[in-house]
């Protein structure tokens, strides 16, 4: 008698759609949207520092750089003041997009191709692609978030995340020197890039 009200919830929820296919295709769109504006940004741009200058204003919202600053630098951010975060973000978001800018040259564009989008959780998804450039192939996985909008949170490049890689850099820088090592770091990186 107790499996009755299960199997009529499981019934029920079988006949609901999917709830997450509806965040799914549209983040999945949102992706295609902002990577085809890079992709047409690029194409116009003469060097990557004019294509840093003009990719900047689309990154900035296609890409969640608090989220992203905040998860590079793990545990640690919590001890940043406000004004700190401002600056870490500020920063790390400006080596992100000329890093990222840094990669292309400009008139030689991409070929992606994009899979099936999955939703690991309720309003995050992963987009798959795989791109060819420059006769190479590479496998990209997209992590993406739906806060007042989806944003890119994370870019798993052949299985390493770009999260996780800084995060792997900032924890020594903190262990070491705390906040400043951290914000030291990111202004040397900067000005190098």
């Amino acid at each position: 008698m107790k499996t009755l009200p299960v199997l009529i919830a499981l019934a029920l929820l079988a006949a609901i759609p999917p709830l997450f296919a509806v965040s799914t295709a549209e983040a999945e769109d949102f992706l295609k949207k902002s990577v085809s504006e890079v992709i047409n940004i690029s194409k116009s741009s003469p060097n990557s520092t004019a294509l840093a200058d003009s990719l900047r204003p689309l990154l900035m919202k296609a890409i969640s750089f608090d989220a992203m600053t905040q998860r590079a630098v793990g545990p640690g951010w919590r001890q940043f003041t406000t004004e700190q975060q401002k600056e870490a973000i500020r920063l790390f978001s400006t080596l992100i997009i000329r890093n990222y800018s840094g990669k292309f040259t400009p008139g030689e564009l991409p070929e992606i191709s994009y899979k099936a989008a999955t939703s690991p959780a309720p309003k995050r998804v992963e987009v798959s692609t795989s791109t060819s450039y420059k006769g190479s192939r590479y496998n990209v996985i997209y992590r993406l978030e739906e806060v007042g909008g989806w944003h890119i949170t994370d870019v798993v490049i052949e299985g390493v995340s770009m999260v996780a890689n800084y995060r792997t850099q900032f924890d020594a820088e903190f262990k070491q020197g705390g906040v400043d090592a951290v914000l030291g770091a990111l202004k040397k990186s900067v000005s190098s890039s």
